[in-house]
């Protein structure tokens, strides 16, 4: 007889039999216990139910990190029905081809989210409009055998072609769950300041209590660290995972003040590249921390990982690659050959994988790796590679492995190949950070030119004189130069190439 699959949401309905009183999540002024989220979470569920929700069913949700939120998420799990997310920036075409592919029955949002489905056809078309506080308090029991049933559906920030969206089954959410367990070994007395979504559904899986940050997703500049240092402080929160854009302004913002917050005792960051200089930064502002760089992706995470302190170590690395760290042990990590087109390996064949220090793309296998996007075969036959029952995903970024330590190179997309090698952006974007004056550069090539983009407040003859070791055929000064949406950490290249043009 075949076992039922795990819900993913027994593994919070275990820490709320475990830790009833304990708080959950505080946000603001509001608190609520494990036993009264329970409680909320099944009356949620009990409406969504009554409403017409059934297993299977897709949710689009547009609701921020609140404990409404997770809520709504728990109770969506709990009935087996998909929660859908999509990034808050994301224009209105792009939401509406997302919408069209996601094929939604039901919609939740804030007010301004409801108003904004007003003038979006494919957002009124969804059939069932649900009320963000509604619960009705009924028994429901809670949707098993869901092997097959995506729990999570996110879409990617991509601007054209078919919508990526990663589908996350239950059982792969479990896995991801013990990945991250093993990664940040957190305690049931944690105080985490999350500002990673999945991160809290840990802390909910395993009953320690979650701040959501006074810090807005869609608006990182907007950053107010002051206030942040006083909710660390009111809350007495000894961990924060958060991205390296926040963990950067919050740890300057501490050093300057010369007020180092000594409670924190784990900082986690990921998401973009972390360089030597900013890691001594984190251990400086968090003496009393291990602070922890992790790299990984959607796809992936984690792939591998690297102690600050470590990294603030590594003297050479801004000539040859960033060190990453060693792969997570439940990861296994090769480097092939950089290659556009996808890449099918028969059964007769082997996958061809480079050489210890030779740059290609990274890719990684392991049971916390997603095996398949929603509605989207290109997608994978791009991004896979399968071999066997095994699959291979491409990260898209390159690198090379050395002494079983795996280095980054940057994306391959922003490699430029000179003949026998190739010339790293990346690897450049660390020089220019180390040069007093820079704020941020990189190079780009734009018809068969390499431009130096920089923003710095010198002039052009300064900075002339300060480059001379980085290959360019022209300096472009710019005032800000992009930066991605959803971290605010990385620079964003098509943007970038768009501005240059």
């Amino acid at each position: 007889m075949k076992t039922p699959s795990i819900n993913i949401v027994s593994l919070f309905l275990n820490a709320a039999n475990q830790y009833p009183e304990q708080i959950a999540i505080i946000d603001g002024a509001k608190e609520i216990s494990f036993a009264n989220l329970e409680k909320e979470v099944k009356a949620t569920a009990a409406y969504f139910a009554q409403k017409g929700i059934k297993p299977g069913d897709r949710v689009l949700v547009f609701v921020p990190m609140s404990i409404d939120l997770y809520r709504i998420v728990l109770a969506l799990f709990y009935l087996g029905a998909t929660a859908v997310f999509l990034d808050e920036w994301v224009s209105k075409k792009r939401l509406e081809t997302c919408c069209q592919l996601a094929d939604c029955k039901g919609f939740i949002g804030i007010f301004k989210a409801r108003v904004f489905a007003f003038f979006s056809k494919e957002l009124r078309r969804i059939p069932i409009k649900l009320s963000l506080h509604k619960q009705v308090n009924q028994p429901i029991s809670m949707a098993v055998d869901i092997e097959d049933t995506p729990a999570l559906l996110t879409f990617t920030t991509g601007s054209t072609g078919t919508p990526k969206a990663a589908q996350r089954s239950h059982p792969f959410l479990k896995e991801q769950f013990d990945a991250l367990l093993d990664e940040i070994q957190p305690k049931v007395t944690d105080i985490d300041l999350p500002l990673l979504p999945i991160v809290l559904f840990v802390n909910l899986g395993i009953g320690c209590t979650s701040v959501i940050a006074n810090f807005k997703m869609s608006k990182p500049e907007a950053m107010d660290a002051a206030a942040i240092c006083q909710q660390i402080r009111q809350h007495k929160i000894n961990r924060i995972t958060a991205s390296p854009f926040f963990i950067q302004n919050l740890a300057e913002h501490i050093l300057k003040r010369n007020s180092p917050l000594l409670g924190i005792e784990k900082v986690f960051t990921g998401g973009a590249p972390v360089f030597p200089n900013k890691a001594q930064v984190y251990t400086q502002a968090f003496p009393n921390a291990k602070s922890t760089i992790v790299y990984g992706s959607t796809e992936a995470e984690p792939i591998s990982s690297i102690d600050a302190a470590d990294l603030a170590n590594q003297k050479d690395t801004k000539n040859k690659g960033l060190l990453v760290g060693q792969p997570f042990h439940k990861a296994a990590v090769k480097i092939i050959p950089v290659k556009d087109e996808a890449i099918q390996v028969s059964k007769t064949e082997t996958l061809e994988t480079l050489a210890d220090g030779q740059v290609g793309e990274i890719i990684v296998s392991g049971p916390h790796v997603l095996k398949q996007y929603f509605r989207n075969e290109k997608a994978f036959v791009q991004n896979k590679i399968l071999i066997g029952d095994t699959i291979w995903h491409r990260t898209g970024d390159s690198g090379f492995l050395e002494e079983g330590q795996l280095f980054l190179t940057g994306r391959c997309q922003q490699l430029i190949n000179q003949g026998t090698e190739y010339l790293s952006p990346f690897i450049i974007e660390n020089k220019l950070q180390n040069i007093p004056g820079i704020k941020l550069g990189t190079l780009i090539k734009a018809k068969s030119e390499l431009i130096l983009a920089i923003q710095s407040r010198l002039s052009l003859h300064q900075l002339e004189d300060l480059v001379k070791e980085i290959p360019y055929d022209k300096i472009r000064l710019l005032a800000k130069i992009p930066m991605d949406p959803r971290h605010y950490s990385k620079i964003d290249y098509g943007r970038l190439q768009a501005l240059l043009a």
